[in-house]
């Protein structure tokens, strides 16, 4: 048990929240679960009445656009991909935007690219941005603009997927937590589904080269891309940035609640800020 670090969690403010595209599908029809997103949106109001500031970091575009489209198959080619986030992401705002309406909050869509990241210029408007966003009592929602850099596939314009992107969102903003929902309960010392041995860990307060040799990628799904080797590329990010992260299973979003109420959820990664952090360095890095 590691009460006194998660009771820490229950005053933490400025909270980036991920989740992917696994976690807001249904598995057999990879059509949007318009009723977990309906709970997400509500817990995520919850926090705001707490007088939390939320930053939601959504996948989902191109899922939303096979709905939409009528495709059931991943798109293959670049331009697919490409169109079908175009498609699905103006869908997944509008249901995000009908849905915060109902609690009488505002959503606000940031797209962002690696390019946004690597200019000086373009970073500091960016951070600007969700700053002015965050003191107008919005809540911005995040995802890579798929439409010119896919986050499918391995792209040098790319983060190459939403969990980097959001522990770059959290380092840029000055989160305090990252939380990542995923199609796992956290980090295992092996893959679990493959080895019924496999450890589960329930805090990390060093990220060592060990660990990250944990990293096999451990997504089953049909419509995600990040594997656990990206959630510890993104909790380097974010733990050496001065944000405590957590990694938990995303198929019933009340454990948002949970966590913050101090409840031992998922992997709990500690904050260890590095004085020399640089997040260029972090954005160019290739795990």
């Amino acid at each position: 048990m590691n009460i006194e670090e998660r009771i820490k969690l229950k005053d933490k403010n400025r909270i980036v929240i991920k989740i992917g595209s696994s976690s807001l599908t249904h598995t057999h029809t990879g059509d949007l679960n318009l009723m977990k997103i309906e709970k997400l949106i509500r817990v995520i109001c919850d926090l705001k009445g707490q007088g939390k500031e939320v930053v939601l970091v959504s996948s989902g575009a191109i899922a939303a656009g096979r709905q939409a489209l009528g495709r059931h198959t991943r798109p293959v080619t670049i331009s697919e991909k490409q169109a079908f986030a175009a498609v699905g992401q103006a869908r997944l705002m509008m249901v995000y935007q009908k849905l915060f309406a109902e609690y009488n909050q505002i959503a606000a869509q940031v797209l962002l690219t690696k390019n946004t990241m690597v200019s000086e210029n373009s970073r500091f408007n960016a951070q600007n941005t969700f700053d002015e966003l965050l003191k107008l009592g919005t809540i911005p929602v995040v995802n890579e603009n798929d439409t010119v850099s896919t986050s499918e596939i391995p792209l040098v314009d790319n983060f190459g997927d939403n969990d980097r992107l959001s522990a770059v969102v959290a380092a840029l903003i000055g989160a305090d937590l990252l939380i990542l929902l995923s199609d796992i309960d956290g980090l295992y010392s092996d893959d679990p589904r493959q080895n019924k041995d496999a450890r589960f860990i329930s805090l990390v307060r060093e990220i060592t080269p060990e660990l990250m040799d944990m990293g096999k990628s451990s997504s089953g799904s049909d419509v995600g891309t990040g594997g656990m080797s990206a959630k510890l590329a993104a909790a380097r990010i974010a733990t050496d940035s001065g944000c405590d992260m957590v990694i938990a299973n995303g198929d019933h979003v009340e454990i948002i609640s949970q966590i913050l109420d101090g409840q031992e959820k998922g992997t709990l990664f500690l904050a260890h800020p590095n004085h020399d952090f640089d997040l260029m360095t972090y954005i160019n890095y290739e795990y």
